[in-house]
């Protein structure tokens, strides 16, 4: 299993891409915050101004908080500072923690969630002094209980949740931010939401305890002035309303292509929360990946995450009339 095969490996030229889920385009005003004065890049990136509006934003303390190059530099970095000797991966979902973990030397055990709900029982959680798991979770959509998420920490025991695409959620609910985080960190990125992957923008929020840990262990001037001036941006009250408009128009997109999927008989797993839905393709007897490709569609191959397989495949939510496209050309395929 290619843990490092992603979304953008999916996508081709020519391609109606559904296999990656970032926002398009990004917002100009976005652009025109972090090209407004290129004479800082003159000067090493200094992350007080981020870490200060990230804090006010999410209403923590600047303790509590460590920007970071990306979400997936923040897995190889809670593998590198926290070292667990038995961490726990609940799957399926985004691969790059263990992924992390794998190139960090330690051995992983894995948790799968059952489909097709692939719902969270707490209990369920093997024993582990770390344990990750994402909320709203990649590729699945399923957006789990806060409380129940919270219940996984334990004495000797880090919890990490990987919340990417918590701010395509109205209302960010269920996220564990508003939660005492002791034991917590939390991972967040601009990536999806902002539509900048390739600036590799994202922040870390949890036990200052844990954070500072992080800290000691993370390269000088790791993320970079651009990244950080985004972070500034994409914390403002004015930013916080333009992601709720956007996470409610994502629902709505959503609602529509899940009809459309029943229609065709392909309806989506469980009860997607994300901007982007699985289904389970096993009544048309392989993967449909090549076939919608040829017919001129990207979608996400499932069988690179643990606990799926090729049958399954990850649609990114797109406009109510691409949807309906897609349906069309998804309900000729046999």
């Amino acid at each position: 299993m290619n843990l490092r095969h992603h979304g953008d490996a999916d996508a081709a030229p020519g391609l109606v891409d559904l296999a990656v889920n970032v926002r398009r385009p990004t917002p100009r005003w976005l652009l025109d915050a972090i090209t407004c004065d290129p004479s800082r890049w003159e000067s090493y990136p200094d992350p007080t101004r981020a870490v200060d509006a990230i804090a006010r934003h999410h209403g923590v303390r600047p303790d509590q908080v460590l920007p970071v190059p990306g979400a997936a530099a923040a897995f190889a970095l809670i593998a590198d500072a926290l070292a667990p000797e038995h961490p726990v991966v609940v799957h399926p979902q985004f691969t790059e923690p263990e992924s992390a973990l794998v190139d960090a030397g330690i051995e992983v055990r894995r948790h799968l969630l059952p489909a097709p709900d692939f719902a969270l029982d707490p209990g369920a959680v093997p024993d582990g002094d770390l344990v990750v798991i994402g909320n709203p979770t990649n590729p699945t959509g399923t957006l789990h209980p806060a409380d129940a998420v919270l219940s996984l920490r334990r004495p000797g025991r880090t919890l990490v949740v990987d919340e990417a695409f918590m701010d395509f959620v109205p209302g960010e609910t269920e996220s564990v931010l508003d939660a005492d985080l002791t034991g917590v960190l939390v991972v967040r990125s601009l990536t999806k939401m902002w539509g900048l992957p390739g600036l590799r923008a994202g922040f870390v929020i949890g036990d200052p305890v844990l954070i500072e840990r992080l800290a000691r262990r993370q390269r000088p001037w790791a993320t970079s002035t651009p990244a950080l001036d985004a972070l500034v941006a994409c914390s403002t009250p004015a930013a916080r309303a333009e992601a709720e408009g956007v996470a409610h128009q994502t629902r709505s997109w959503r609602d529509s292509l899940c009809a459309l999927l029943e229609q065709v008989g392909l309806p989506a797993s469980g009860s997607p929360q994300a901007p982007f839905v699985l289904i389970d393709a096993t009544r048309l007897g392989t993967s449909p990946r090549e076939r919608l490709a040829e017919r001129g569609w990207a979608v996400r191959r499932g069988e690179t995450f643990p606990g799926l397989g090729p049958q399954w495949i990850r649609i990114s939510v797109p406009s109510p009339d691409t949807a309906a496209a897609f349906a069309a050309v998804l309900g000729t395929l046999r």
